[in-house]
């Protein structure tokens, strides 16, 4: 594992690639909108045509990409991965997407080409992207995923293999339901507490540690007190997409997700509002407006 590829360059994927560089990997990189591949080019990475391009002599296809279409398309659409994939390699995919999808593209990926395929969605947010800790749950063989161990060791602080093809994906739209549902009750409380006269900027603080805090608590609520939603670190799209995939998959396992539904409603009509692209904290702009 010493050359690779890595496709997908936002948010997330920008970060990681960088620790790869960082880490000592020859690194070949695309991205659809190539300025965002610049930064990368100029430290020593390989600017490469197209996604197969990217691939041909790579160990390892890293994808970090918006979501399932997207996967679709850079894996299998014109000059995609699979053009220019060899047998045996692997291709790691870091997106959050639909399990039922993902299993779908590795049998056609290993029927195609002879390459294996690797679920490993993260967690951790910009941050956990930027200095190496982040949480990676991942899908697949057991022993291809061992192999990754040292592409994974720059990256992230926890690698845990939660079963075959598609079980890291699952595990991650468990914990995007978690996160997305999270995020809005957070705005909730600090609505609340703003209509209540109390000072929303003390929350944070005064829950640390106790059984309300978590992460997204102490990173959103500062935020959204402040009204502070630059840089962006989550993008409401993201969250709307990935309650999409909760309700999909609940509905294929007839397993009730009604929090997840009233959340979904709620992060769709922030999008809709044009905040799609927007950072995750501008949900509270949505708690203000509501009477």
């Amino acid at each position: 594992m010493k050359t690779l590829a890595f496709i997908g360059l936002g948010l997330m994927g920008q970060r990681m690639a960088s620790r790869l560089l960082d880490a000592g990997f020859a690194l070949t990189v695309w991205n659809r909108d190539q300025t965002k591949t610049a930064a990368l080019v100029a430290r020593g990475a390989r600017l490469a045509a197209d996604p197969a391009a990217a691939a041909q002599g790579a160990d390892a296809v890293l994808l970090c990409v918006s979501d399932t279409a997207a996967v679709e398309a850079v894996v299998f659409g014109a000059s995609g991965v699979a053009a220019g994939i060899a047998a045996g390699t692997l291709l790691v995919d870091f997106s959050s997407i639909a399990p039922d999808a993902t299993r779908d593209f590795a049998t056609r990926l290993q029927q195609q080409t002879g390459a294996s395929w690797i679920d490993a969605p993260v967690s951790g947010g910009t941050g956990g992207a930027e200095h190496g800790t982040l949480a990676i749950m991942a899908g697949g063989n057991a022993a291809a995923i061992e192999r990754l161990a040292p592409v994974f060791a720059p990256l992230a602080a926890r690698v845990t293999r939660m079963g075959e093809v598609g079980a890291g994906q699952v595990t991650k739209v468990c914990n995007q339901l978690i996160v997305a549902a999270n995020s809005l009750l957070i705005a909730e409380a600090v609505a609340l507490a703003e209509r209540a006269g109390v000072d929303p900027a003390r929350l944070a603080p005064a829950l640390a540690g106790g059984f309300a805090d978590s992460k997204p608590l102490q990173i959103l609520a500062p935020r959204m007190a402040s009204h502070t939603h630059e840089p962006v670190q989550w993008k409401v799209a993201t969250l709307e997409k990935d309650l999409g995939n909760a309700m999909a998959l609940a509905a294929s396992c007839h397993s009730p997700v009604p929090l997840a539904g009233q959340a979904l409603a709620l992060m769709r009509r922030h999008a809709e509002a044009g905040q799609a692209q927007s950072d995750l904290s501008t949900v509270i702009d949505l708690y203000r407006s509501l009477h």
